[in-house]
């Protein structure tokens, strides 16, 4: 049923459950998983001119880290892992890349680095990708 498997992540600590979660879908289905890691530019562009770029450095070192957590995830889990750095609006990229790559699945949790206040509504990025995406989402519960 799915051939690719999108775990989107921001690189917070419950990327984790997400992951598992993923790994196991893509494990099942003899599936790739895809990392997507998103640059958000609107933080490095709010910072003033002097900070700008090392701003977007340490995003790119986040989203280093959060990449490596995932190919190791998935590697454990006995899967084939592809990686993606990209820059962007979060829910448009993640909607953008599933479209371009032919994703079958995404897979995000409830909320990142906004914080447990957004998890009655899920967060932001999560809840725009639900709304926008051209495939199904997992949607995992992250306490």
């Amino acid at each position: 049923m799915y051939d690719s498997v999108l775990v989107a992540t921001d690189g917070s600590s419950g990327t984790t459950e997400t992951l598992a979660h993923a790994a196991s879908i893509a494990r099942d289905n003899d599936a790739t998983l895809h990392g997507l890691y998103v640059v958000d530019k609107r933080l490095y562009l709010a910072a003033d001119k002097a900070n700008q770029d090392e701003v977007r450095q340490s995003l790119e070192e986040e989203g280093e880290v959060a990449l490596d957590d995932i190919v190791v995830g998935g590697e454990e889990s006995g899967v084939e892992v592809v990686t993606t750095m990209a820059e962007g609006i979060p829910h448009k990229t993640i909607t953008d890349y599933a479209e371009a790559e032919d994703i079958d699945l995404i897979v995000m949790g409830t909320h990142g680095r906004t914080g447990r206040d957004r998890v009655a509504n899920l967060g932001s990025v999560t809840e725009r990708v639900v709304q926008s995406a051209p495939v199904p989402v997992l949607v995992v519960h992250i306490e």
